[in-house]
């Protein structure tokens, strides 16, 4: 399932092709994918101009000047294809209809975006904007971990009663939006704490040392394009290359890259592996 980062870096290569841009035509080429589509999408879509292409935790949120907003989870395969508008200069080959693309769009300029999902296990709907976090899907979700609402006092007493193991209380989406299983292995690595301690028996130091652990390696997953792993590419086709600096994840039996002669291990923690190291994360 694509974490944060991925989808970050899809809004990003998204952004300067829809923003500002009106939606001319609009396939709409099933009725659902993990659920049915909105009542009449294609035309609450069709004719719209894109306002603004915003990010809440895995969703990507695209504005419209008709005061609405098209909810997008992209799921476990979901991709946004850009084939961008021919120009002047070079003659282009018009893009081949893919067998999965479920959703595209036409914009004004010839850019055509289409919404490629094998296994249909994404997500879209349309909500008034004003009221989009109040979504059924948004509205539980925990503050921006690159927001300044995410900062060390808010971690500190969202832990301070949580009887459960630090990594699940970090997946947990109401204590911090947009976190999934890759990141928080790398960030308790980076921290030296063990995914399997208990939340509430943390001291206050080392929760705090959470939060820039958290930006830095987000912020350093989307500068690669984020983490290729089974599906995920990115707008323009192209694999991310986080996953190449990836210190524990998927590391089993690996030695450990701070190089204190022990192996990577791997555990499983609410149905989901977690990899650390034991000698080095307490």
């Amino acid at each position: 399932m694509p974490e944060l980062p991925e989808v970050e870096t899809v809004r990003r290569g998204l952004q300067p092709h829809m923003e500002g841009h009106v939606m001319a035509r609009v396939e709409v080429n099933r009725p659902d994918l993990r659920w049915p589509f909105p009542p009449n999408m294609r035309d609450r879509l069709q004719g719209k101009t894109v306002t603004a292409l915003r990010r809440r935790s895995k969703y990507i949120l695209v504005d419209l000047d008709s005061a609405e907003t098209l909810i997008i989870h992209l799921g476990m395969s979901g991709r946004m294809q850009i084939d961008e508008a021919p120009t002047a200069q070079f003659h282009h080959e018009p893009p081949v209809a893919q067998k999965h693309d479920h959703v595209v769009f036409h914009l004004q300029d010839g850019t055509r975006i289409a919404f490629n999902d094998a296994r249909r296990f994404g997500v879209m709907d349309l909500t008034p904007t004003i009221e989009v976090e109040n979504h059924w899907l948004l509205n539980k979700l925990g503050p921006e971990p690159l927001g300044n609402s995410f900062n060390a006092p808010y971690l500190v007493e969202a832990l301070k009663k949580k009887a459960s193991p630090i990594k699940t209380a970090l997946l947990d989406q109401r204590v911090v939006s947009g976190l999934g299983n890759i990141y928080v292995c790398e960030v308790l690595f980076r921290t030296g704490i063990s995914p399997k301690r208990k939340a509430s028996n943390l001291s206050a130091a080392r929760v705090a040392s959470l939060v820039p652990a958290i930006r830095d390696v987000l912020e350093e997953a989307i500068e690669s394009g984020g983490s290729s792993l089974r599906d995920h590419r990115q707008t323009n086709g192209e694999l991310g290359y986080f996953q190449h600096n990836f210190t524990v994840y998927d590391r089993e039996g690996a030695p450990c890259r701070n190089e204190c002669g022990t192996n990577i291990f791997r555990v499983v923690q609410s149905g989901r592996s977690s990899f650390y190291c034991p000698k080095c994360q307490r």
